[in-house]
């Protein structure tokens, strides 16, 4: 996986491409949602092996857990802003599989569960995977991840939202 610092700062750029208006509420939900896929180390705790579709990388990294996520959070918590609740809620959620199809470890995603319990990476894996664990995190491997991860998270996040801010301010001056 990525660690919890890459998938919230995603979850956070999304919500400033999708809602440039975004609340603090909509930031902390979609951070929230970003990192929520990973409770799922939790089925170790319970015997669950990773290959169960309640494994690691199983149900909750999966498209359809996504789209009910972010319905439910943006039927709770959405007001008279549903939809755009809804989509970076969404967009948010399922970024968590993404990164994580992309990272050098694991046994892939399971993006389609529960209709297919395949498990998938993408071609391109730069992303060193991150322990699990927080004792594991604080070592060699975890600084090995964190550069990975501002490699190719943090600078084309920063990158974006430089280019947001910037275009904005060129919006207001017109």
């Amino acid at each position: 996986m990525a660690s919890l610092f890459g998938h919230g700062l995603v979850a956070y750029t999304v919500s400033k491409i999708v809602d440039s208006k975004s609340n603090k509420l909509l930031l902390f939900l979609a951070i929230g949602s970003a990192i929520l896929p990973d409770l799922d180390v939790l089925a170790f705790k319970f015997g669950i092996p990773y290959s169960h579709p309640l494994g690691h990388r199983g149900f909750t990294h999966s498209i359809l857990f996504a789209v009910l996520w972010s319905v439910l959070l943006a039927l709770v918590f959405g007001k008279s802003r549903k939809l755009i609740f809804t989509i970076v809620l969404f967009i948010a959620t399922l970024s968590h599989g993404l990164l994580d199809a992309i990272t050098s470890g694991g046994k892939g995603v399971g993006f389609f569960i529960p209709v297919d319990n395949a498990r998938f990476f993408f071609p391109f894996r730069p992303i060193k995977v991150s322990p699990i664990g927080v004792t594991e995190f604080f070592s060699e491997w975890g600084i090995n991840v964190i550069l990975s991860e501002l490699k190719y998270i943090g600078i084309p996040c920063f990158v974006v939202l430089a280019v947001l801010v910037i275009s904005k301010k060129m919006m207001t001056q017109q």
